[in-house]
């Protein structure tokens, strides 16, 4: 499901409108849009709805609630996210044809196979810019969601989708994670209840792995790309799901 490698992909066109809500009566519709957003993208995924569409439209309706300058409170309390944020740290284009003559066993590797493999585009993100701290975690979490499917094991179906998603709650207060867990609980228990199981033992696994792990957010990816895999997973104190 490729919904979330997209899912923010507008983040640079937000910022304009933050500045301009001071007013009360423009913050008062800022907010009213905020909520009417996150409402319609919730019924439309409870009835099946999982497009980049829909997932970016409840993006943006969080983002105009307290609930993501509060993930940017939590993460600035820890000096090496805090110091992410600050300098709104954005890598370079990646060169998926550069990272593929890095060793098999690699990060750059193993990431460049698998953009290929699925068709993504690894620089959907350049050029774009987060004048808040908010905007700027969800920019970058956005931007290295699928790095985070590789170092958890999580695979890209909608139970991996969801069990990656509860993997972030223990590590930050990510109101886009559960907002999706919610609806995805709703909409199996309504229209395949019989998948509930399994739904809801990947939730299990996401939140356990979240909370043992070290700090994911924090890591610059980019700046190792040639350690294998096995030693980031080591090193973050994740055991991967085995697919």
């Amino acid at each position: 499901m490729e919904l979330f490698n997209s899912a923010t992909s507008n983040l640079s066109a937000i910022a304009p409108t933050q500045q301009q809500a001071q007013h009360p009566i423009l913050q008062g519709f800022k907010s009213f849009l905020s909520r009417l957003l996150i409402v319609k993208s919730s019924v439309s995924m409870l009835f099946g709805d999982n497009s980049l569409q829909t997932v970016g439209e409840l993006t943006y309706g969080l983002l105009g609630t307290p609930a993501y300058d509060l993930v940017a409170r939590h993460l600035n309390q820890d000096p090496a996210c805090a110091a992410l944020i600050r300098d709104r740290h954005i890598p370079p284009a990646h060169d998926l044809e550069t990272l593929l003559t890095y060793p098999i066993d690699s990060l750059g590797y193993i990431y460049a196979v698998e953009m290929k493999k699925k068709g993504f585009d690894p620089n959907l993100h350049a050029g774009m810019t987060a004048k808040t701290d908010a905007e700027y975690v969800e920019l970058r979490l956005s931007q290295t969601h699928d790095l985070w499917h590789i170092v958890t094991g999580f695979d890209t179906s909608v139970v991996g989708e969801i069990g990656l998603q509860a993997f972030h709650l223990p590590q930050f207060p990510y109101p886009l994670a559960t907002l999706l867990i919610a609806t995805s609980l709703i909409s199996t228990t309504l229209k395949e209840p019989e998948t509930l199981p399994k739904l809801l033992e990947a939730i299990a696994q996401g939140f356990q792995m979240g909370n043992t792990a070290k700090s994911l957010f924090a890591q610059k990816w980019e700046e190792g790309w040639e350690k294998p895999l096995s030693q980031w997973q080591t090193e973050l104190n994740i055991q991967p799901l085995l697919n």
